[in-house]
């Protein structure tokens, strides 16, 4: 948790941003003032982040990118760098590179517009999906699912039947081995999943909308802007956020295992609150601060 505070400032937290480990690689999500400078604090390696996720262009989701491209490009970078974001967030790097032609690598945006969940990105362990939310401008959240991995085969087992190397493929695949004689070795008896998918979801500034439960069935951790205690209700309503309680009532609809909850409104210093009043309803809340880590496991 790179940043947990909304849009007004305050003295110990920074604007929303996230930096996400999959598998050896480092996502960054939401880049607000300051997000460079907490990564350098809870050592998070910026010259490993592999792509970017901004969820629309308020100032506190967006403002700390443009450092945090400058301290790429100071620091050497040649890889490209991969940015996700909504249509609008284009002009903004486009006056970006007009004052920093000197940066050494490129900046590959990939500008969203959908009304629906979709994969956005994928590599061979993991999938990124994109869904539409609810706010004053075109924003965006991010699930992070990871593939089924194959089938890990029993050493003994190699050993035991003498498994060929085409044998070992099929076992790989999930499939069963049938051998010319008849011999049939299960699946099920010599193989073994590494490890069960894991998912992650990241929603930030939106009012609730009718498909959000749905579109975030079960997810194993679930991050959701909080901004508003429940009390404030009628203000989360105009200015399209969520309550605590609306976010709890979310995780409990959408069977998530998990709820973070953070984007703090400046007038409560206390996280504490927040998470009281979710656990009314969603006993597995979550409220997090600036340098927390949290582990995604499953359900």
């Amino acid at each position: 948790m790179l940043g947990t505070a909304s849009a007004m400032p305050v003295p110990d937290r920074n604007p929303s941003a996230q930096a996400l480990s999959v598998h050896g690689r480092y996502f960054l999500v939401d880049c607000g003032e300051g997000a460079q400078r907490s990564m350098v604090r809870f050592g998070v390696p910026l010259q490993r982040i592999d792509s970017v996720f901004i969820t629309h262009v308020h100032g506190d989701h967006v403002y700390g990118l443009d450092g945090f491209l400058s301290t790429l490009a100071m620091g050497g970078r040649q890889a490209p760098l991969d940015i996700y974001g909504p249509r609008n967030l284009g002009p903004m790097l486009k006056f970006f590179l007009s004052y920093n032609e000197w940066i050494g690598f490129e900046l590959r945006f990939h500008p969203l517009e959908m009304k629906a969940p979709e994969v956005i990105m994928e590599t061979k362990s993991l999938q990124v999906l994109a869904l539409p939310l609810k706010h004053g401008v075109d924003t965006y959240g991010y699930i992070f699912r990871e593939k089924e991995p194959q089938w890990n085969v029993e050493k003994e087992a190699v050993e035991k039947y003498a498994l060929t190397l085409t044998e070992i493929g099929s076992l790989k695949r999930g499939e069963d081995v049938v051998r010319p004689d008849g011999t049939v070795i299960p699946n099920a008896e010599v193989a073994y999943k590494p490890f069960a998918p894991r998912s992650y979801a990241y929603i930030s500034d939106t009012a609730p909308f009718p498909e959000e439960a749905s579109w975030l069935k079960g997810v194993d951790v679930l991050y959701h802007e909080a901004t508003f205690l429940s009390e404030y209700e009628e203000q989360a309503l105009k200015r399209l956020h969520t309550t605590t309680l609306q976010a709890a009532q979310l995780a409990l609809e959408a069977g998530v295992g998990k709820l973070i909850i953070a984007h703090y409104s400046s007038r409560n210093t206390d996280p504490d609150v927040y998470q009281a009043e979710c656990r009314t309803l969603f006993p597995e809340t979550y409220a997090a601060r600036d340098g927390d880590v949290f582990e995604i496991s499953r359900n």
